[in-house]
């Protein structure tokens, strides 16, 4: 009897450790991802500052840099205004007297869907 107690008592003491066992294997198995997870993310911001940097050396190479864009942009903005105003110099009168030729030159006519209706008596 005292053999099949002790024989017991082996059996639970090798399932505990085994169980011990498990749960160290998955507490290290979850280190393992953490850490494989954290090395990637790094790799990740690694390379997206890698792109980065390559993409502002590209801006700067083939379209210079934002604030030399802006201060284009604001230089062809001036020219047509400059444009827009003279045209207006030169065509203000002109548009004037069309406007009052129209205006004054009044030709009145029938509309052409009026149907003249005559009183049939």
């Amino acid at each position: 009897m005292a053999s099949q107690t002790q024989g017991i008592q082996q059996l639970l003491a090798a399932e505990k450790r085994a169980a011990e066992k498990v749960a160290e294997a998955k507490k290290r198995k979850a280190r393992r991802l953490k850490q494989a997870k954290e090395e990637a993310q790094d790799e990740i911001e690694k390379y997206r500052q890698e792109r980065e940097k390559q993409f502002k050396e590209f801006e700067i190479k083939h379209m210079g840099s934002r604030e030399d864009v802006a201060a284009r942009i604001d230089a062809d903005t001036k020219i047509k205004i400059e444009e827009m105003n003279k045209a207006v110099i030169v065509n203000k009168q002109a548009v004037i007297d069309q406007i009052l030729e129209l205006v004054n030159d009044i030709k009145p006519e029938l509309q052409k869907n009026f149907k003249a209706t005559a009183n049939k008596e």
